[in-house]
């Protein structure tokens, strides 16, 4: 959906996005289903070496496909960039299975494989590269998809830590900017319907996709938190700075419940290891954050943070 969004072209809207340029890949999910992913950022045409790399990955809602989101996408990137500056922003978008020119149904459980290999992607293309760091940016489903894909993440790469296996080319997980996010479509179901002579509130066991954001977030509270003792008790070095999670919620939403956002603020505020921010658009719809001046602010503000020192 919309109809015809499978024959959308990244170059019907590239006079849109200048001068950010995006490039098409193609990479390979977990079970080898065939992906594309964009690439976008502004040429580095100055002769300026680069301290720092921010790398954010895009996970897109539900309905369209990317090129349509791109304009928007490099509106970010243009309020990122600065003349002769010396810190490099990228976006990563992934299309999942079954959406645009990806192979593939869609199902939770394979989106989830897409989400890993774009990660792993990633590390390898931008893992050796000076002071990178990676953002998750998530919107509505996409917000499911980053925080699940943080957690796996995040898990493996502690596992690989705690079994000395050599991870130089996994580049750790800075920050989640989750954008209008819920906590799972199960609780979403029941505060859709609360009335208890319909029926559907009593479908959430049927569901097919969860997305829980909610467990996801306290699952990577833990490991961290799991990680900074362990650093802690070996004596092995000093704590990483905590994982920083902008909570992006639109005031008029349609959708997503009222009260998700505090619940997701709330299980990230039980950590240490996360710093967490939750910012209001005022009037903003579901799908309108990212359009309204105040969206676009408080994105660009949350991103600008990776690329200072710490």
């Amino acid at each position: 959906m919309p109809p015809f969004s499978r024959s959308e072209k990244v170059e019907d809207y590239a006079n849109q996005c200048k001068p950010i340029v995006w490039a098409e890949h193609n990479i390979k999910s977990l079970d080898g289903t065939k992906l594309a992913v964009l690439e976008g950022a502004i040429p580095n045409a100055e002769s300026v070496a680069i301290r720092k790399n921010v790398i954010v990955v895009y996970f897109q809602g539900n309905g369209s496909s990317l090129p349509p989101r791109l304009p928007y996408i490099s509106n970010i990137l243009k309020l990122l960039h600065r003349p002769k500056t010396d810190v490099r922003y990228t976006v990563i978008a992934l299309s999942y299975r079954g959406f645009w020119k990806s192979k593939g149904r869609p199902s939770q459980r394979g989106i989830q494989l897409d989400a890993q290999a774009a990660l792993n992607w990633v590390s390898e293309r931008y893992g050796d590269l000076p002071n990178a760091e990676i953002v998750l940016w998530g919107q509505s489903i996409g917000a499911g998809v980053a925080t699940i894909a943080a957690a796996a993440h995040i898990d493996e790469h502690a596992v690989a830590k705690r079994k000395e296996q050599d991870r130089s080319s996994a580049l750790r997980i800075s920050g989640l900017l989750l954008e209008t996010p819920f906590t799972s479509l199960r609780a979403m179901l029941i505060a859709l319907y609360p009335q208890k002579f319909l029926p559907y509130r009593y479908l959430g066991p049927f569901l097919m996709s969860t997305w829980d954001s909610e467990g996801a977030l306290s699952s990577i509270g833990q490991t961290l938190m799991k990680g900074r003792d362990r650093l802690k008790d070996t004596g092995e070095g000093e704590a990483q700075s905590p994982m920083r999670v902008l909570l992006l919620e639109a005031g008029d939403d349609e959708l997503v419940p009222k009260g998700d956002a505090a619940k997701l603020k709330a299980i990230c505020e039980e950590s240490r290891a996360i710093g967490i921010e939750h910012r209001i658009v005022d009037r903003a719809l579901h799908t309108d954050v990212m359009t309204k001046g105040q969206g676009k602010k408080e994105i660009t503000h949350f991103l600008k943070r990776f690329g200072r020192d710490a």
